[in-house]
């Protein structure tokens, strides 16, 4: 409801010093909801604003809006004041100017919520249980040790990745925004995190479905009564090829490599067509197609927003629990399953004074639960605001860690059996660590069982449901950033937005579809992600914890969920979590990773270009401060002050009635 302000009886007088525009507009909370703070309540006033709305006779406050006339963020010096009510609740109007005011104005309609809490719960854990778990936890903890790696892994997770999960939910569920407008109710200064996430999203997506276009080429080779990498006898094989599950006796050499190794290398990736990254040769257009159908079905899956993709997670996110345990019976009863089973659970202790163990385990957390990418914010912002999402944030990081060791009894019991057939140590069963785990070592074991066909058409049709939840929760947390910063451009053209960013991913993804695809997806996953994201999590956690301030955060969640959180998650808030994401991110920097795959070993100027990427993502933050400080007006005391202190309101559902936190 909008009125002109030209008469002084429906306004009152501008403060002091208030440029006010002669077209200004009068804007009310639509559908008749009143913003109200009560004293009684303890609804938190906002930092830098405490004590300043005037107290009325009957109880009640005179809350200022924190609309800003001047699009600045300027809080009491530019804002009218409300006329005062005598009546029990007391009706706050702001005026707007502008597109700041066309924000604010969408910002107080209705946002859309999950259609069910069991919508929000299954795409939570179809995007934190994704390939992370039975693609790249068995293979670092292969890498790191087996046993040993369960170590750093659990000591990260509680002290760092469970800690840091409840804080991205709960930051989401209250001030309703995604990654990048949701710093303006927190710490303005902050908000190139928000631009970072974006750019480390669309980094991952670039590579990550790629994965999944090796997957469903696999897929449609599985439709066959003989599985392709089951035989050397294929265009493809060379000399070496040796098949030791034939019924001749066949010996194990030193060069021999098996059929599934090569329809990996040489029919899949085609990597024998390139020479390295400075020759990664032509575009496979067997993958092109895989990866265009892909993005078809994610495009269709999000368009319309967490109605659409929250049915599909009913899917994407429990169909891969029956395939896990299918395969993990299958697993167990393997001979020679207990050897991988043993080496999986030995831990090495030598290995836990070894930092890239830690760097590794604090990567493989992040990376799997997912704080730092924007997803949590989004997906919870579509929550209603009494959720609890205290439970939601134990049950689905629960659920994560425990099927990611579930996961490498399902990968150990085959590592074991292999290691059986070839009479040789698990060690030395898998001599490339990565995707070729599961495209080769698991591809094989599967291919000599019987009944293969069937085994290998649901292992990675579960890979491909696994990849498309997480597909859709990191695209969904761009496009939710996106739109909640530029509502007045995208919020009524979302399709069209989303139709662009799918097909700029697509593009994106062209190097990874070339014959040397293999090696960029590689140099990505080590550098556009791990580093990025640990810096990203590090300081949204200082920012939350130590600018908007760990005691105004607790109330926020005791205001939605009826308690406040422990010493624990204090504790773990303010030193415990940022001491670990430093302390790994420095050792990362410090002793970079050395890169081979296959019989590659990446040159040192891919190291370069590799901090280059991973730098282009969080060069967001530095830049946005200096442009926030250059923009503020005032001495440079006022604008760091201006520029930490959140610049517009959390409205508070209180039952019609919509409190206004200042």
């Amino acid at each position: 409801e909008t009125e002109p302000l030209t008469s002084r009886k429906d306004v009152s007088d501008c403060n002091e010093g208030e440029d006010c525009k002669e077209n200004g507009l009068l804007v009310r909370n639509p559908k008749s909801a009143l913003r109200l703070v009560e004293d009684g309540n303890k609804v938190h006033p906002r930092q830098g604003d405490k004590g300043e709305a005037a107290q009325i006779s009957n109880g009640y406050s005179g809350v200022q809006s924190s609309v800003p006339c001047n699009g600045m963020g300027e809080g009491e010096d530019a804002q009218c004041a409300a006329p005062a009510a005598t009546t029990t609740t007391t009706t706050t109007t702001s005026t707007t100017c502008g597109a700041e005011g066309q924000q604010q104005l969408m910002e107080l309609e209705e946002r859309e919520t999950w259609s069910k809490k069991i919508d929000f719960l299954l795409s939570v854990i179809g995007y934190a249980v994704d390939l992370g778990n039975v693609w790249r936890f068995p293979y670092i903890c292969y890498q790191n040790g087996g046993g040993a790696f369960l170590i750093p892994y659990t000591i990260m997770a509680i002290f760092g990745g469970i800690p840091l999960f409840y804080m991205e939910l709960a930051l989401g569920q209250y001030h309703r925004n995604g990654c990048i407008s949701i710093w303006r109710k927190i710490c303005p200064i902050f908000k190139g995190i928000g631009f970072a996430i974006c750019v480390i999203d669309l980094y991952v997506a670039s590579y990550y479905n790629t994965i999944m276009a090796w997957a469903f080429y696999y897929l449609v080779s599985s439709f066959t009564a003989e599985l392709p990498w089951t035989s050397c006898t294929n265009a493809w094989n060379t000399g070496n090829c040796t098949n030791y599950f034939s019924k001749d006796n066949v010996s194990w050499s030193l060069h021999s490599i098996s059929p599934a190794e090569e329809f990996y290398t040489r029919q899949v990736l085609q990597v024998h067509r390139s020479n390295g990254l400075d020759d990664l040769g032509g575009i496979s257009w067997q993958l092109t197609l895989c990866l265009l159908l892909i993005f078809t079905i994610v495009y269709f899956s999000i368009w319309k927003g967490v109605k659409t993709s929250g049915k599909v997670v009913w899917v994407t996110a429990t169909f891969p629990y029956i395939i896990l345990f299918i395969l993990l019976v299958r697993g167990a009863t393997l001979p020679g399953a207990w050897r991988g089973v043993l080496y999986y659970l030995k831990p090495d202790w030598q290995k836990l004074l070894a930092t890239e163990v830690w760097v590794d385990a604090a990567a493989q957390i992040f990376f799997s639960l997912g704080p730092g990418f924007g997803v949590l914010l989004a997906y919870a912002s579509y929550n209603k605001f009494h959720n609890n999402c205290y439970q939601d944030a134990l049950v689905t990081s629960t659920v994560n860690c425990v099927t990611s060791f579930v996961s490498g009894f399902v990968i150990f019991t085959v590592l074991g059996y292999m290691a059986e057939m070839r009479n040789e140590d698990v060690s030395e069963v898998a001599k490339d660590t990565g995707p070729s785990l599961l495209f080769i070592t698991y591809a094989e074991a599967i291919a000599n069982m019987p009944a293969s066909t069937f085994f290998a058409i649901i292992f990675f049709l579960m890979l491909l449901t696994l990849g498309l939840d997480s597909t859709f929760a990191g695209l969904e947390g761009v496009i939710t950033g996106v739109l909640d910063e530029f509502p007045h451009v995208w919020s009524k053209r979302r399709e069209l937005f989303v139709l662009g960013l799918t097909i700029v991913c697509f593009l994106g993804s062209l190097a990874t579809l070339t014959f040397g695809g293999a090696y960029v997806v590689k140099l990505f996953e080590e550098y556009a992600t791990g580093p990025a994201v640990l810096t990203v999590v590090f300081l949204e956690a200082v920012a939350v914890a130590w600018f908007y301030g760990i005691t105004q955060f607790c109330n926020d969640v005791k205001e939605m969920l009826g308690f406040t959180p422990g010493w624990y998650w204090r504790v773990c808030w303010v030193a415990i979590s940022p001491i670990f994401l430093l302390f790994v991110t420095c050792s990362f920097l410090s002793n970079p990773p050395e890169l081979r795959l296959f019989d590659y070993n990446y040159p040192y100027w891919t190291t370069v270009v590799g901090y280059c990427i991973g730098t282009s993502s969080i060069i967001c933050i530095p830049i946005y401060m200096v442009y926030r400080l250059i923009i503020t007006p005032g001495t440079l005391k006022e604008r760091i002050l201006k520029s930490i202190t959140p610049e517009t309101a959390t409205e508070i559902p209180f039952g019609d009635i919509r409190m206004n936190a200042v």
